[in-house]
């Protein structure tokens, strides 16, 4: 009897094992990527023939699997339009119907906590404006999805995970990623065409928890985690979360990560840069430099407010942004209150989904009139002070440097045109004298259209105090919150003269 019972048992494994199969991400409510040949794939008996099909075409498209059973489809998607669509997979005498099914804008959200953050907060951590979001998502119910994956962390690549397509609206919204959210809406205000969303993230999570072990196991430091906490295991989140939806057709790449790298930035500009062309490769779409748009890591204590190992982290997810082709950085150093220094999740999420929806508008759609770049120092000029110069010198809280009398220093910086959004009482400008040492200074813009190198706006510098200028800075310290923007409300990016160690 026992042995009828294990034939009979493994009959149903068998029987089981060689069922059609979609993973979840494939299924009701999905967004498919317009205007490509969409990769659905799943599982069947080896050596079987699947047949796919879309209501939006007459073709149908055929895919053989392989000797494990794994078969993979490309669907011709036609433009992004609200219009509901079905598509069916048949094979090994099943057939799997995915419905509400919208073709549109589709991008790949990663990161740490700051991604992971749902429209509802944290504990003792809010969204700010939350509540109208979720009771406003359902005007989204048409143009908006958002997939979020589960946490999970084998210790080889795995197939499968958890994370079906959700619609928008207020019973669903509250678990959307907040920043992937704000995203997606602003993205489908500007361009009018649907927007999906898939959340693979996990708060805590270092660059290497989503790095194979053969990257892993070329560094110094190989698979020996962080510490003691889940969260800072290295390979997991690529093995569990990414390694099963690697392929899924996309338009980019939004990553919002670095807080657990902090201290580590020469390291993490060769590992950022790695994983980012072994995820294009995994990807193997058409476009092989799919966008990659990152977010600056907001100010934090760190331990010490006056420190600046943040301020480091930044500069080299700049400097990141400028040498890593199709990749860019949205400024957050505004986006935070001064009551929030041991505040690693700032409340202000909506205005970074905004901006990193701003960058790709006109990068990838070509939307035209919109300041999607934040205004970055260019270059430093002694000159000679004016009249009006002298009287702001001599305004200053310390009598005037014998040394430096005559001396006003003019600061440049891109994407700052049409000026500053204050005249004067500008802070967070620090001037470093021939002894090291920082000190406030005072700043004010101008504007000169004649007798000047650089014609148009640009910032004045004059710090007594310190001497002989050496170097200056702005916001570079953990937690100093920006208060500059440019005309169009964008921050200026955090930045030294000082050369890098």
């Amino acid at each position: 009897m026992s042995r009828i019972i294990s034939f009979i048992a493994c009959l149903l494994f068998s029987a089981m094992a060689y069922s059609l199969e979609l993973p979840e991400i494939f299924g009701d409510n999905m967004m498919l990527q317009q205007q490509t040949k969409a990769r659905i794939w799943g599982w069947a008996k080896a050596g079987s023939v699947v047949e796919g099909s879309a209501s939006w075409s007459s073709q149908k498209w055929y895919a053989k699997a392989d000797g494990k059973g794994k078969w993979i489809l490309e669907l011709s998607t036609p433009k992004a339009s609200y219009d509901l669509h079905t598509v069916t997979i048949k094979g090994d005498g099943k057939t799997i119907v995915c419905r509400d099914v919208l073709i549109g804008e589709v991008w790949f959200c990663s990161g740490q906590s700051n991604m992971e953050m749902p429209l509802r907060g944290f504990w003792n951590c809010p969204v700010e404006g939350a509540n109208e979001a979720i009771a406003q998502s359902g005007k989204y119910k048409k143009a908006i999805r958002v997939a979020t994956v589960a946490k999970a962390d084998p210790l080889v690549p795995a197939d499968k995970v958890a994370g079906k397509w959700m619609t928008c609206e207020p019973k669903n919204a509250p678990d959307f990623s907040a920043c992937g959210y704000f995203f997606a809406t602003t993205l489908n205000d500007i361009i009018d065409v649907p927007v999906g969303i898939i959340n693979c993230s996990w708060g805590g999570s270092c660059v290497e928890g989503w790095l194979p072990k053969e990257i892993l196991e070329t560094y110094p430091d190989g698979l020996v985690p962080m510490d003691n906490e889940d969260y800072h295991r290295k390979m997991v989140m690529y093995n569990g979360m990414l390694h099963p939806l690697a392929g899924y057709t996309i338009k980019g790449f939004l990553w919002n990560q670095g807080e657990s790298n902090v201290g580590k930035e020469k390291e993490y500009i060769e590992r950022f840069g790695t994983m980012v062309k072994l995820w294009r490769k995994m990807w193997n779409q058409p476009n092989d430099k799919l966008p990659v748009y990152t977010v600056e890591m907001p100010p934090y204590s760190y331990g010490d407010v006056d420190g600046t190992s943040g301020a480091d982290f930044r500069l080299a997810q700049h400097h990141i942004a400028h040498t890593l082709e199709n990749c860019g950085c949205v400024c957050t150093s505004d986006l935070i209150y001064p009551y929030e220094p041991e505040q690693v999740h700032g409340t202000q999420k909506k205005q970074i989904g905004q901006r990193l929806a701003y960058m790709a508008a006109t990068r990838d759609y070509g939307v035209e009139g919109i300041a999607a770049e934040a205004p970055e120092f260019k270059l430093m000029e002694a000159h000679e002070a004016s009249q009006a110069d002298v009287q702001v010198i001599a305004g200053t809280a310390v009598p005037k440097n014998e040394n430096e009398k005559n001396i006003v220093y003019h600061l440049y910086f891109s994407n700052g045109d049409d000026g500053f959004d204050r005249l004067a009482n500008i802070e967070g400008f620090e001037a470093q004298g021939a002894d090291g040492k920082w000190h406030r200074a005072t700043v004010w813009a101008d504007s000169a259209w004649k007798d000047v190198k650089i014609q148009g706006a640009f910032l004045k510098l004059v710090c007594p105090e310190a001497g002989e200028i050496k170097n200056v800075r702005y916001c570079y310290r953990n937690f100093m919150p920006g208060k500059l923007h440019n005309a169009r409300g964008l921050p200026v990016v955090p930045f030294t003269t000082e050369k890098q160690k």
